[in-house]
């Protein structure tokens, strides 16, 4: 079973919970059958994305055999065969279509949602057939993925997303995204196959890190500030707290660089974060 866990990527649906997060800052987050449908379209985002690494994992499979830690995923390692991945894939493209197709007739979700999900799939293959290669093209792909997340839970939930809380999410995302790239380059000596590599540098990814952290940090205290629940304005300095934790076990040798990871293995930074979404959760809905 742990196999085919790891194959999925279940521990990356975090990432989905992005999601979420129209409704909860638009005070829904008691409404159940919104929250029903939300999560309902959370579940086939998951699958989603468990497809996106499947058919990542086939196509690098030959790179990942090569690479120190890559070598111990499931198809890498053999543990798991490619016929046994496609299908699992077939699978799981069967689940999403008539999940989907449930979804438009219950009207769990609209058309403008659906068509969200497939901007998403169209994305990571562009990503995956060669933009992952080509360098910033690279990040703006998977700051895409965190912005159509945003959006695709406002048309589920139906809340609209404001100006900076998209821009709190763009901003956010570059900065994941520099911040992965920077650490796999401080690890590129010890066997990173990632061709992208090779075409940036520390001086450029540094600089537009720290460029993004501060876009993203003015972005979210204009939002908190201008918001109805003026008590989320002592959530700004928490923010800028959890970036510098990030920034700084980004800078670690220990880190993969992978924001779920990073999070998960820092105590500290796990703590900042569930303080930070229990003083939201507060203001919005007690205060």
């Amino acid at each position: 079973m742990k196999k085919y866990i790891s194959l999925l990527r279940v521990k990356h649906y975090v990432k989905n919970l992005l999601i979420l997060t129209p409704l909860f800052f638009g005070e829904g987050i008691f409404d159940m059958k919104t929250l029903t449908n939300v999560v309902y379209a959370l579940i086939i985002a998951c699958l989603v994305s468990s497809t996106i690494y499947i058919l990542n994992d086939i196509n690098d499979i030959e790179k990942d055999r090569k690479h120190p830690v890559k070598c111990n995923r499931p198809l890498a390692s053999g543990i798991i065969s490619i016929r046994m991945a496609i299908t699992i894939l077939i699978v799981l493209y069967i689940a999403i279509i008539l999940l989907s197709t449930l979804a438009l007739f219950k009207n769990i979700f609209s058309y403008d949602a659906l068509l969200w999900l497939i901007a998403y799939i169209i994305i990571n293959l562009l990503y995956s057939r060669g933009l992952k290669n080509v360098p910033v093209m690279d990040v703006v792909i998977l700051a895409s993925g965190f912005v159509i997340r945003l959006y695709y839970g406002s048309c589920v939930a139906n809340v609209a997303v404001s100006s900076w809380l998209y821009l709190t999410v763009l901003g956010g995302a570059f900065y994941l995204g520099m911040g992965k790239r920077r650490n796999e380059l401080q690890k590129q000596s010890v066997g990173d196959t990632r061709e992208v590599l090779r075409k940036y540098s520390y001086a450029f990814l540094d600089k537009n890190m720290h460029m993004c952290a501060v876009f993203t940090e003015v972005c979210y205290a204009l939002w908190a500030v201008q918001n109805q629940h003026k008590t989320l304005m002592w959530t700004v300095p928490i923010v800028m707290i959890i970036f510098m934790k990030y920034s700084l076990d980004i800078e670690s040798t220990e880190s993969d660089g992978n924001p779920i990871d990073v999070v998960l293995e820092d105590k500290t930074l796990l703590l900042l974060l569930v303080l930070y979404a229990l003083v939201v959760f507060l203001s919005i809905y007690v205060l």
